[in-house]
């Protein structure tokens, strides 16, 4: 077992942070969907997937 650990460490090391890496962005992506936060972070009039995200606002509100 120590063996495979003293070969591969440098593997480990890289995988385990990308790994990291990965639980960090989706814990970031779960609270901002939580608080309603968009992900585009552009103008909503020109989107054309706007109709979707604000059904339920009246036209002339949407930014």
């Amino acid at each position: 077992m120590f063996s495979f650990l003293a070969a591969n460490w440098g593997t480990l090391l890289i995988g385990l942070l990308v790994a990291t890496a990965v639980i960090l962005i989706l814990i970031k992506l779960f609270r901002d969907r939580k608080k309603g936060s968009s992900s585009c972070g552009c103008n909503c009039a020109q989107c054309p997937s706007s109709g979707m995200c604000h059904a339920n606002q009246p036209e002339n509100s949407r930014r």
